[in-house]
């Protein structure tokens, strides 16, 4: 057995023997605990509520920025499909579909996508761009969240005064929570200007300013930091828009000081996956846009880049209780399904603009098929790789 199945199989075993409920309990418990016993944290925000604004704020914001999208920008947000039919990874369909500077195109697209979704979901429970692990059912969507977060902190050995990197950091929130939990410094880099200033704001407002971002296309290689500048590195579903796995993890290698580890949590399709099979080449097409996937890489290919770059991979395996998500995604499509009915008669009786109809349809139907791929253990964004930069 390898020393990743060894890992898996402790961590498995030891998993089934504790419920989700009591994971959860314990977890606050465990925290409200080292709060107590951690002076120097004591004058940081709460813990489980500061990293995330007051849900009705963030609602009616979210709403209002989509209320008053232009044709424009919903034009585009719909073009911006076009690239997750196509396999990053394969340069001649790109360059055939998006022409000679599809690199650019990409980032646009991106650019007008998350403009738009990352308002969507915030609509619900999901104002981070992620659906988590599935850490227990009798937490949110929110809150599994921030028990993920939480197990990235431990598993990569963050402490107080650590320098991290944050890859597609989003806007900032994980930061904030990295921040909090831990007291390390993140770095946080993202391809939106207008993400990143909503991180530097976000991160501001909490006092937590010595948390750095930066606007950067991570195919864009080297990165702007020096050999062995971080202790530390994670990122989060992000790792579906490299063009170049291998040369990523050579550049992560290279910016991470030895002993230094890395966590990953990405989508990857699973062994029952048959891309000749109709069915399922339908809902990928369908899911691949909901969780902004353009390529498609296994556990496998994930491990090898990792390898071949010079980490060692501690775990790899599927971060879910159950391997499932589907209780998660259910939680947040049945929420998106019930406001779906609300939305198109508001439409229908001309209170909101038709564009809410576009968007609202486009999030649910895809939200079904996500589900769908999940229970057929198609596919997963919940598979996790820790790794480590063999030194001291």
């Amino acid at each position: 057995m390898t020393e990743t199945q060894t890992g898996l199989a402790s961590h498995r075993s030891g998993r089934s023997s504790e419920s989700s409920v009591d994971v959860v309990a314990n977890e606050k418990e465990t925290l409200a605990a080292s709060r107590l016993s951690q002076p120097d944290f004591q004058s940081l925000p709460d813990l489980r509520n500061s990293a995330s604004p007051k849900r009705w704020r963030t609602f009616w914001k979210s709403f209002r920025y989509l209320q008053h999208l232009t044709p424009k920008e919903v034009d585009d947000f719909m073009a911006s499909y076009v690239i997750y039919n196509l396999d990053w990874s394969d340069e001649k369909e790109m360059v055939e579909a998006l022409g000679a500077d599809y690199q650019a195109r990409v980032g646009d697209c991106l650019k007008s996508y998350y403009g738009v979704l990352n308002h969507l979901c915030a609509l619900g429970d999901v104002e981070k761009m992620y659906i988590p692990p599935f850490m227990s059912n009798k937490a949110t969507v929110l809150e599994n969240q921030l028990l993920y977060e939480e197990s990235i902190a431990q598993d990569i050995g963050l402490k107080e005064g650590d320098r991290v990197l944050d890859l597609g950091c989003g806007r900032g929130r994980v930061a904030a929570h990295m921040r909090q939990f831990s007291g390390a410094q993140v770095t946080g880099l993202n391809i939106d200007p207008n993400q990143i200033a909503q991180a530097k704001s976000f991160n501001d407002q909490l006092g937590f300013s010595t948390n750095t971002f930066v606007v950067q296309d991570f195919n864009s290689l080297p990165l702007p930091f020096a050999d062995n500048s971080f202790d530390a590195f994670y990122q989060i579903q992000a790792l579906s828009l490299c063009k170049d796995l291998p040369a990523l993890c050579r550049e992560i290698h290279r910016i991470v000081k030895p002993g230094s580890r890395i966590s990953l949590l990405d989508w990857v399709s699973l062994p029952n996956y048959d891309p000749s099979n109709a069915e399922h080449a339908e809902l990928m097409r369908r899911v691949k846009p909901l969780i902004g996937a353009v390529g498609t890489p296994t556990p496998e290919i994930l491990e090898t880049a990792l390898t071949e770059a010079g980490f060692t991979v501690l775990r790899s395996d599927n971060a879910s209780v159950g391997d499932l998500q589907a209780p998660l995604i259910d939680k947040v499509d049945l929420y998106f399904r019930s406001m779906r009915q609300v939305i198109l008669g508001l439409v229908k009786t001309h209170v909101l603009p038709r564009h809410f109809k576009t968007l609202i349809n486009r999030l649910c139907l895809d939200g079904e098929a996500f589900v769908k791929m999940d229970k057929m253990r198609l596919v997963t964004t919940s598979y996790r790789v820790i790794a480590q930069k063999p030194g001291h």
